[in-house]
């Protein structure tokens, strides 16, 4: 418990663990009016790199959360963020399989975003892309196969959505381009500790005050445990019970849902 009590800020997932799709999980409201109260700062970090944090804000003040933009993150904001910080000075082509949020979210760190294979092209960068199309993939095995950077937004294999359902997410569109060219990207989003890193330096908190809030073993779970941060695990979204007996990654604290996360703070 003391964990959770020492705890300055807490990272929030939100697909499955703040809502499902369109609509916000019981207890969500009460858990931020609790910690506004506490003064104890939080932020909502998503792999879902399909929208921006614009986008995302516009999402949560619709389902009665409202924060500003600053206190969100998403994997597409990092990871161009990583790649303008490790970039050389004449590298700021990039192709991206991705939706206009992310391809925004590049032009804004400063990078010209090319639609055709055939120019010039430094970086090639997978996302969730929900506007997917032959064409893109196709580019992407060809850029991957001439040599082109290539970096991932995020592993997930699906996006959980109401009813028990799911869409496949960019770790799925990864392992296909892995059967087609053998080659996997650098993934920057959870549970890659890049997240963390920023995070940290954002907001000023050391790792060991910082309480990771999520539903993926395999990203949340993972990152908060090789980033040396508190974890926590709710079961309202991708990962069940079940999940936990033959897992290697093991959460500090494990919860039905935010609404049970509550009444521990």
């Amino acid at each position: 418990m003391d964990k959770i009590e020492n705890t300055e800020l807490f990272i929030f997932d939100m697909d499955g663990t703040i809502y499902l799709s369109n609509t916000l999980i019981k207890g969500s409201l009460e858990l931020i009016e609790k910690l506004n109260k506490k003064n104890i700062d939080y932020t909502f970090l998503t792999n879902n790199s399909s929208k921006n944090t614009s986008d995302y804000k516009n999402k949560l003040s619709k389902l009665g959360i409202d924060v500003e933009q600053k206190y969100i993150v998403s994997s597409g904001e990092v990871t161009a963020s990583h790649i303008k910080e490790i970039k050389n000075k004449d590298e700021n082509d990039v192709y991206i399989v991705g939706t206009k949020s992310l391809e925004k979210v590049f032009k804004d760190y400063g990078f010209n975003v090319v639609d055709n294979r055939n120019k010039n092209v430094d970086y090639l960068v997978l996302g969730f892309d929900t506007t997917l199309t032959y064409q893109k993939l196709w580019d992407a095995h060809y850029l991957i196969n001439n040599g082109v950077k290539y970096y991932a937004t995020n592993p997930d294999k699906v996006c959980p959505l109401e009813n028990n359902e799911s869409m496949p997410d960019c770790g799925a569109i990864i392992n296909l381009l892995k059967t087609s060219t053998n080659e996997e990207p650098v993934v920057v989003g959870k549970p890659n500790e890049l997240m963390i890193k920023y995070i940290s330096k954002e907001f000023n908190v050391e790792r060991k005050n910082i309480s990771m809030v999520g539903d993926r073993l395999y990203t949340d779970i993972k990152m908060a445990e090789t980033s040396g941060i508190n974890s926590i695990l709710v079961l309202s979204g991708e990962t069940k019970r079940s999940d936990l007996v033959d897992s290697t990654i093991e959460p500090d604290f494990v919860v039905e849902s935010v609404k049970d996360l509550n009444k521990l703070i």
